[in-house]
């Protein structure tokens, strides 16, 4: 009995090891690509990484993609914001028909990108309420817009669960400021639609999500549709959380994204 349990002790250190190995390697292929940097604001320090267009030209101009990660990949190693949806981006068919300035920054531990009233279950505050998280964000928008040649009419949104709450808070914040976003299993207050109505939007959630609320993203759906919002909803009847790669392969995505820019600009 004893040698059973030891190895299942070993068992389960050698997977927990082999995962841990699988996360760093994937990290150090996309951390090639991705230059590692650290915006140092008025307050605080974020980690991001960037990634820049193939054959980049500083003469030029580009569309930015700002990609906030999830729960899991929040600290200051500057590696893990890059362990889902980095890769969708370094695709090659991605970098030839969209090339765009991507930028991966990464969530202090112990905070999160939404300012929430509790988590699991997550509620929502119905105003806006003070986000050191973003502000350091916004912060670093205006950083990036000042240091690359970024064109302001074409500046995008993203994130994953805790990012895809993320991107709409941030949305909610700076209502003219994105030309378009998508949120994948997220969630926001629906007293937000009124801020949010005016930048195309793209949700994607599955059904069975036990972690965010499936209810969120259909609940903002709905009332964003009331005021004739250009959003779109993907639901997925047989997933839970784990959306984002079936999100990020979703035929037109990138197509969607790009098809929109600020008409004032």
């Amino acid at each position: 009995m004893r040698i059973l349990l030891f190895s299942k002790r070993i068992n389960k250190k050698l997977s927990s090891l082999i995962f841990l190995l699988i996360i760093t390697c994937s990290c150090l292929v996309f951390g090639q690509e991705y230059q590692k940097h650290r915006y140092k604001g008025t307050e605080k320090t974020l980690p991001y990484r960037l990634l820049l267009p193939e054959n980049y030209d500083s003469s030029k101009q580009y569309p930015l993609i700002l990609f906030l990660h999830g729960i899991g990949e929040r600290g200051s190693d500057n590696e893990l914001q890059l362990t889902h949806g980095s890769d969708f981006f370094l695709k090659d068919d991605v970098r030839k028909k969209f090339p765009a300035i991507v930028v991966f920054p990464q969530c202090s531990e112990n905070t999160h990108w939404a300012k929430v009233k509790s988590r699991q279950p997550y509620a929502f505050f119905k105003r806006k309420r003070k986000n050191e998280q973003l502000e350091l964000v916004e912060e670093f928008m205006a950083y990036v817009e000042d240091t690359f040649p970024i064109k302001s009419n074409q500046i995008y949104l993203g994130g994953l669960s805790m990012g895809g709450m993320g991107t709409l808070e941030l949305l909610y914040r700076n209502p003219k400021k994105f030309a378009a976003a998508f949120a994948i299993c997220g969630g926001a207050h629906t007293r937000w639609v009124r801020k949010l109505q005016h930048t195309p939007i793209w949700l994607f959630h599955g059904q069975k999500d036990q972690v965010i609320s499936h209810g969120f993203s259909q609940r903002l759906y709905e009332g964003l549709l009331e005021k004739d919002a250009p959003v779109k909803f993907t639901s997925y009847p047989d997933h839970n959380h784990f959306v984002w790669n079936s999100a990020l392969e979703e035929k037109g995505l990138l197509e969607w994204v790009f098809s929109h820019s600020l008409k004032s600009q």
